[in-house]
C-alpha cells in the first residue's frame, strides 16, 4: 500500500539560520507591497478584451505576457476569481525579469505565495530568478524553501543570488548544503562558488573546489578555468593561479585577462607586463579590460613611454572615451606623479561615475596635493555624486595632511550616516585624521568601536600617540598588538620613535630583536629608525655600527649620523663625514645644512659656518630657509659678534620668526648684552607671546647682570600669563621599564632614597669644596640645599638612576624642557663625584657628562 504524500517541510534540508530567518519568521506583508489593484483605463480594458481568445484566464495572462503588456497582465491576474496556471505564472515572472519591474514582480510573487502552499520546480525556478536578478535574497530564501522538489538551476540561482548579494560566506555555506543534498554541480555552479572563495577570500575552501571541479570532470571548461584563476589571485596564490593558466589547452581573452590582472593584484607588475606582450606575440587581441588592467600597471612600474602607447592603443581601439579606461588613465597618471595630465583626462570625460571623482581626489593626496585633493571632493558635492568608501577614505587622508578637523568631523558623520564605520578602511583614514589633528582621545573612541582591526589600524594608533608625544601609550599598544598581529616595517618604526622620544634603550633593543626576527632589518625607513634610535640614546657605538651595515644608505641615513655627532658636541668628526658623504656621491638636503650649520654654532667655527651657508646656493642650489638663517644668528651670537648677527637679520631676504629673534636673545644672555637683549626680547614676545622659554630666557638675562627690578617685572608677566608653572618631566630607563618625574615629585615610591642621595652627594660637594654659589637674587648670598636640589625632574631622574643600576652604568635620562644652568653645573659635578657617564637629552641637545665636563662646552650655560 503506497504511502500518502507528505507536505513537504517549509525550510529546506540545510540550516544556514546563524544569517537568514526561518520564512515563517518573514511576515508577508514585509516581504512583498502591498496589493492595490489599479484601476485600468477603458482604453486598458479594451486592450484586455482584444487580446483577449478563451474565456480561460491562464490563457489569457499568457497572451498578455507574449505580447508584452505587463500592467494589464498584472491587472487581470490580481482581478480573477481563481489563480493561473504554472504556465501563466511563469510567462508573468520572466516578463518581470526582461522588464527588470521590481514593483509589479513583487505583487505577482505575494499573489502566488497566497495561493500555493509550495512551488514547483518551474514556477519556484522563475520566482527565484527574477528575485535574485532584483536583489531580493530574502524573498528567494522564501521562495526557495517552499520548494519540494530543486534542481542544480535552482542552487546556482541562490549560490549565485547569495555571492552577487556580498553574502559570500552563506553562498559557501549554500554550496556546502548542495553537495550533501546528493545535487550534481554544472559547469555554471563552480564559477560562482568560486567568485565567492576569492572575495572572502577563503584559499582552504578554493582548493576543495578545485577538486570537486576535477572529480565531476569540468578541467577542461574555459569559464571554469577562468573562475579558478581568478580566485587563487584574489587568495594570494599567483602560483597556482599560473598553473592552471599554463594547463589550459583553450584559452580565451578573458583568461589573458584573469592571469594578467592576476600578477598586478599580487604586486607582480612586471610578470604581468611580460604576459601581456606574450599575448600581443600569441596574436591574442586585447579588449577593453585587458588594457585598462595594463594602463594601471604601467603606472605603478613609472612607465611612462609604456603608459603613453596604452595610452594611444586605446585610442587606437574606440576605447578613450569608455569611463573605465578613463578611470584607469587618471589612476595612472597620478601613479607617475602626472596630475596635470590626470585633470586634462579628467576634465575631457563627457560622463564621470563616482571611482573617477575618487580617482582624482586619491590621485592629488598621494602626490602632495590634499588641499586640491578637497577643492575636488567638494566640486564632487555640488555634482550630488555620491561618494563610497574609498572617496571617504582619500579625503579623510587630504584633512589629515592639513589638519582640517571641521571637513574631517562632516566626513566621519557622512561615514555613519552610509554605514561605512564598519569597512575597516574607512576607520583606518579616521585614525590618522583625529591623530594628526590632535585629537588622538577621539581616535582612540574609533579604535574601541572598530569591529575588525589590523595592522594598519595598530600602526596608525602608535604613530599618533607619537605624534600627540604620548609615547608611553603608543608602546603600550604596540605590546598589546604583539598579542594578535604580526606588525609590519611602519609598526616597528612607529614603536622605535616611542623608544626614541622616552629614551628607552632596552625597549628599543629588543624592538630591534623583533625586527630581526621578523626578518624586515632593510625595509624602506626602518634602519634609519634604528640608527636613529641609537643616536638619541647616546649611543653612537650601536649607531654607527647599524649605519654600517645600512645597505642602501640615503641623505636620510647620512643626516641622522651627521646630527647625532653634532649633538655629542663633535663638530670636527660632523665636517669630516660631511665630506666623505659628499665624496660618495650623496648630495645633500636642507636638513643636512642645518646639521651642519649646528656644529659650527657649538663649537665657534664663525669661517666654516660662512663658508657652508654660501655653499647652499652656489653650490649645491638650496635655498636657505629659516632654520639656516637661526643657525647663522645662532653662530654669530656665541662668539660675541652680536652687532652683525643683528645685521644679518636686518638683511635676511625673508622675515625673522621667534626662532632666529630667539638666537640673538640667547646670545645677549651669554655676554650679558642687555639693550640688544631687550630688542630681541621684544620682536619674539611679539611672534611667540605665550612662550614660557622665551621669558625664562629674558630672566636670565636680567638675572646674569643683575637687573632685578626688571626680572621682577618679566616674572610678574609670566604669573599674569599663567607662565610661572614648570611642566618639566624627565624620565630615565632602569631595567627594561621607563621611570617618569616631574618637577618636585613626590610621589615616587623611592623618593625619599632619592632625597637621601641628592643629600649624600651635596655633603660629599661641600666636603670637597666645589658646592657652587649661585644666585638669582640680590638677597641671596649664601648656598643652600634648596638652591642646588631645586626639585627640577632631570636631577630627580638622575638620583634614581644612579640607585637603581650597577657602578660605572651609563644613566640616560630624557626632558621635555630646556636644562636650566643650575641643573647643567650640578651635573657636571655629580658625574665627578660618582665618577659615571650621565646622558641627558633635553628639548634643545644632548648634554653628556663625564668627569666634570659636558660635551656641549658650556655652550650657553657661561
Amino acid at each position: 500500500m503506497p504511502r500518502p504524500p507528505t507536505k513537504p517541510a517549509l525550510n529546506p534540508p540545510f540550516l544556514p539560520l546563524a544569517y537568514l530567518p526561518s520564512p515563517r519568521a518573514l511576515p508577508p506583508t514585509r516581504l512583498y507591497p502591498e496589493k492595490r489593484p489599479r484601476r485600468l483605463s477603458s482604453a486598458a480594458v479594451s486592450v484586455v478584451a482584444s487580446t483577449s481568445f478563451s474565456a480561460d484566464p491562464s490563457a489569457e495572462l499568457r497572451a498578455l505576457c507574449s505580447h508584452g503588456q505587463l500592467a494589464q497582465a498584472l491587472w487581470l491576474l490580481e482581478s480573477s476569481a481563481e489563480p493561473p496556471d504554472e504556465d501563466a505564472y511563469v510567462a508573468l515572472f520572466r516578463l518581470c525579469e526582461w522588464r527588470r519591474a521590481v514593483e509589479p514582480g513583487l505583487r505577482a510573487c505575494a499573489h502566488a505565495d497566497d495561493r500555493h502552499a509550495w512551488f514547483g520546480l518551474r514556477l519556484g525556478n522563475a520566482m527565484l530568478s527574477m528575485l535574485v536578478r532584483f536583489g531580493e535574497t530574502w524573498q528567494a530564501w522564501r521562495v526557495f524553501a517552499k520548494m519540494p522538489e530543486r534542481d542544480v538551476f535552482s542552487w546556482n540561482i541562490m549560490v549565485g543570488g547569495y555571492g552577487k548579494a556580498g553574502l559570500l560566506e552563506e553562498a559557501l555555506d549554500l554550496y556546502h548544503r548542495m553537495m550533501w543534498a546528493g545535487v550534481r554541480p554544472d559547469v555554471y555552479t563552480f564559477p560562482c562558488v568560486l567568485r565567492s572563495c576569492g572575495g572572502v577570500p577563503d584559499w582552504r575552501m578554493g582548493r576543495e573546489v578545485h577538486a570537486h571541479v576535477l572529480r565531476f570532470g569540468f578541467g577542461g571548461e574555459v569559464d571554469v578555468l577562468n573562475a579558478l584563476m581568478t580566485m587563487y589571485a584574489k587568495c594570494g596564490d599567483a602560483v597556482a593561479a599560473r598553473k592552471v593558466f599554463d594547463s589550459m589547452t583553450v584559452m580565451d581573452c578573458i583568461s589573458w585577462n584573469a592571469m594578467i590582472a592576476g600578477h598586478f593584484e599580487n604586486g607582480e607588475c612586471n610578470t604581468g607586463m611580460e604576459l601581456f606582450l606574450t599575448m600581443l606575440k600569441d596574436e591574442v587581441q586585447p579588449n577593453l579590460m585587458t588594457i585598462t588592467s595594463v594602463t594601471v600597471a604601467s603606472g605603478l612600474l613609472s612607465d611612462i613611454s609604456f603608459a603613453k602607447e596604452m595610452h594611444g592603443l586605446a585610442v587606437k581601439r574606440g576605447f578613450a572615451t569608455d569611463v573605465a579606461f578613463c578611470n584607469s588613465l587618471i589612476q595612472m597618471y597620478a601613479s607617475l606623479g602626472m596630475m596635470g595630465q590626470a585633470r586634462t583626462v579628467f576634465s575631457r570625460m563627457d560622463t564621470r561615475d563616482a571611482m573617477s571623482w575618487t580617482a582624482m581626489i586619491s590621485g592629488y593626496e598621494k602626490n602632495g596635493f590634499p588641499d586640491k585633493a578637497l577643492e575636488v571632493y567638494a566640486l564632487m558635492e555640488v555634482n550630488n555624486v555620491s561618494p563610497d568608501d574609498i572617496t571617504i577614505a582619500s579625503a579623510l587622508a587630504a584633512c589629515a595632511c592639513l589638519g582640517r578637523l571641521d571637513v574631517g568631523v562632516k566626513l566621519h558623520e557622512l561615514a555613519e550616516s552610509k554605514g561605512f564605520m564598519s569597512y575597516i578602511v574607512v576607520a583606518n583614514a579616521l585614525l590618522e585624521m583625529y591623530a594628526k589633528s590632535k585629537h588622538i582621545d577621539k581616535a582612540i573612541e574609533v579604535f574601541k568601536c572598530m569591529p575588525e582591526k589590523d595592522v594598519v589600524s595598530w600602526s596608525s594608533m602608535i604613530a599618533g600617540f607619537c605624534f600627540n608625544h604620548r609615547n608611553f601609550e603608543a608602546l603600550y599598544y604596540f605590546r598589546h598588538m604583539l598579542a594578535d598581529i604580526k606588525p609590519n616595517s611602519v609598526t616597528f618604526i612607529a614603536a622605535l620613535a616611542a623608544c626614541a622620544a622616552t629614551g628607552a634603550l632596552r625597549s628599543g633593543k629588543e624592538i630591534h630583536a623583533h625586527v630581526l626576527r621578523h626578518g624586515i632589518g632593510s625595509e624602506g625607513y626602518l634602519p634609519n629608525a634604528l640608527i636613529d634610535l641609537y643616536v638619541k640614546c647616546g649611543q653612537t657605538g650601536y649607531a654607527w655600527a647599524q649605519f654600517c651595515v645600512h645597505g642602501a644608505k640615503d641623505v636620510v641615513s647620512w643626516n641622522i649620523m651627521l646630527a647625532g655627532f653634532v649633538a655629542h658636541g663633535h663638530g670636527d668628526t660632523a665636517l669630516s663625514f660631511f665630506n666623505q658623504m659628499v665624496k660618495t656621491g650623496e648630495c645633500p638636503d636642507e636638513v643636512t645644512f642645518v646639521a651642519l650649520l649646528c656644529a659650527c654654532s657649538r663649537g665657534g667655527m664663525v669661517s666654516e659656518g660662512w663658508e657652508l651657508f654660501h655653499s647652499m646656493t652656489e653650490k649645491y642650489s638650496i635655498v636657505p630657509n629659516l632654520k639656516h638663517y637661526a643657525c647663522m644668528v645662532d653662530l654669530l651670537s656665541r662668539v660675541g659678534q652680536l652687532a652683525e648677527a643683528h645685521n644679518f637679520i636686518n638683511e635676511m631676504p625673508i622675515a625673522p620668526d621667534a626662532a632666529v629673534w630667539g638666537a640673538l636673545l640667547n646670545g645677549c644672555r651669554i655676554h650679558r648684552h642687555v639693550e640688544l637683549g631687550e630688542l630681541a626680547a621684544k620682536y619674539v614676545l611679539e611672534l611667540e607671546p605665550n612662550d614660557s622659554g622665551y621669558h625664562v630666557l629674558l630672566c636670565d638675562l636680567y638675572a646674569d647682570a643683575g637687573r632685578w627690578d626688571k626680572l621682577a617685572r618679566v616674572r610678574k608677566t609670566m604669573r599674569d600669563k599663567g607662565l610661572d608653572h614648570d611642566y618639566g618631566c624627565s624620565w630615565v630607563e632602569v631595567k627594561g621599564v621607563v621611570h617618569a618625574f616631574l618637577t618636585d615629585d613626590e610621589s615616587h615610591p623611592q623618593i625619599r632614597e632619592i632625597n637621601t642621595v641628592l643629600e649624600g652627594i651635596y655633603e660629599r660637594m661641600k666636603a670637597s669644596g666645589c658646592a657652587p654659589v649661585e644666585s638669582h637674587s640680590p638677597e641671596d648670598k649664601e648656598v643652600s640645599k634648596d638652591d642646588i636640589f631645586c626639585g627640577h625632574s632631570e636631577r630627580l631622574a638622575v638620583a634614581f638612576g644612579l640607585i637603581n643600576t650597577a657602578p660605572g652604568t651609563l644613566v640616560s635620562v630624557t626632558k621635555n624642557q630646556y636644562t636650566c644652568q643650575s641643573c647643567h653645573r650640578i651635573l657636571k659635578m655629580i658625574s665627578n663625584i660618582v665618577r659615571r657617564d650621565i646622558i641627558v637629552r633635553d628639548s634643545n641637545q644632548l648634554h653628556h657628562f663625564k668627569d666634570g665636563s659636558c660635551t656641549c662646552g658650556d655652550e650657553g650655560y657661561a
